[in-house]
């Protein structure tokens, strides 16, 4: 092949290898049962055998737990929210947040990196002139349209994950708003799951929906802030003067 012939791209089937990873590991899952242990009854009837390992084997759990984490961001395991519960029931308000934030931010990088690599190009090819100017707008505050993604309890955290790659977001950017965006969500559920062993130990049935109903309005609030840049922007921001033509 000479130096000048264009190169073709990978067939699109090829191109959405990590679509398959990832379709793969949410069917191991549900075949084995995974899924069903993230769940408040698995954390109260293990409390104590969780606690124990947790005593004996920090490094290890503090790993495990990072490891368990990223993967069920990656896989988009659905009922990740009890992990972070677990977090803070395992290892304490700040000892769960850190870990779930790190945890957190690896998975999402991994879908950032999978859905761009995968499907982001040819995704921008086929969507033409409509994307592109949803590219423009992000493009202008990227970051704030990045945390407003984070803190909107309306989107879920696949979305938030991947609908950055799709609009070409810079992967510092991305890494930035993620680790710092989810703070005030994993704060809130490691702090129900910090209170859960006195909870149990008592043998009272914990009211998480209830607890969890009671953050959104402090969540949307965050999203309506992370958003004033853009409105400031676009209403706002003077428009430079045109200038008459002289005579």
């Amino acid at each position: 092949m000479s130096d000048t012939e264009i190169k073709r791209p990978a067939p699109l089937w090829r191109r959405l290898w990590p679509v398959y990873v990832i379709v793969a590991g949410l069917a191991t899952g549900w075949q084995l049962g995974l899924f069903r242990y993230f769940s408040l009854e698995t954390l109260r009837e293990q409390h104590e055998a969780l606690r124990a390992f947790v005593e004996n084997n920090l490094l290890l759990a503090v790993a495990a737990y990072v490891v368990i984490y990223a993967l069920s961001t990656l896989f988009m395991v659905p009922g990740a929210l009890w992990i972070t519960i677990a977090g803070g029931f395992l290892f304490g308000l700040a000892g769960g947040s850190a870990t779930t934030v790190v945890g957190a931010t690896l998975g999402a990088s991994l879908l950032f990196l999978a859905a761009r690599t995968a499907f982001g190009g040819m995704l921008r090819e086929r969507a033409g002139p409509f994307l592109r100017k949803m590219e423009a707008g992000f493009h202008q505050n990227p970051r704030s349209y990045m945390f407003a993604l984070r803190f909107l309890p309306i989107v879920p955290f696949p979305v938030a994950n991947i609908a950055p790659a799709l609009l070409g977001a810079r992967y510092p950017d991305y890494a930035l708003t993620t680790a710092i965006g989810i703070i005030p969500g994993v704060i809130a559920y490691t702090w129900i799951g910090a209170g859960l062993g006195a909870t149990f130990e008592a043998g009272e049935n914990p009211d998480i929906a209830a607890v969890a109903g009671n953050l959104v309005p402090a969540f949307a609030a965050l999203a309506v802030v992370s958003l004033m840049p853009v409105v400031w922007k676009k209403f706002f921001a003077r428009r430079p003067k045109i200038e008459s033509p002289t005579a």
